[in-house]
């Protein structure tokens, strides 16, 4: 099986956008502490369970992403850029209703509204 890199343009930005949420993901899934500290956030000592929990959404964001790059199918972006931009929307909500509008929040409701919006624009031919 050969590695399969789109030829046209929309399906580029598509394919970019997921590996960048691909790499994303990576750093969230073997880096938990760093993820939390960037983000300024912590995990209780002693109990693991946070950082798991850290951990398993990077893996969620890794395997969503990496689906789509391998499968490089319409349908797979349609999902991966639904489920991000659903993500982009919980994000706009809080920055509404619980007083969220940090620059981290602002910062990571920028990219995940650049991935979801390239991956959705090639879906519907907008790319």
């Amino acid at each position: 099986m050969e590695f399969y890199f789109p030829t046209e343009l929309g399906e580029q930005m598509a394919f970019l956008a997921a590996a960048t949420a691909a790499l994303i993901g990576c750093v969230v899934l073997f880096a938990p502490g760093l993820t939390l500290k960037a983000l300024a956030l912590t995990a209780n000592e002693g109990r693991p369970e946070g950082l798991s929990a850290v951990r398993s959404a990077g893996g969620m964001v890794v395997g969503f992403a990496g689906t789509a790059l391998l499968l490089a199918q319409p349908t797979v972006y349609l999902a991966f850029g639904a489920a991000v931009g659903l993500s982009a929307f919980a994000r706009i909500l809080s920055i509404m209703s619980d007083q969220g509008g940090t620059w981290r929040n602002i910062l990571l409701l920028v990219v995940q509204t650049a991935i979801a919006s390239l991956t959705l624009g090639y879906v519907f031919g907008l790319t």
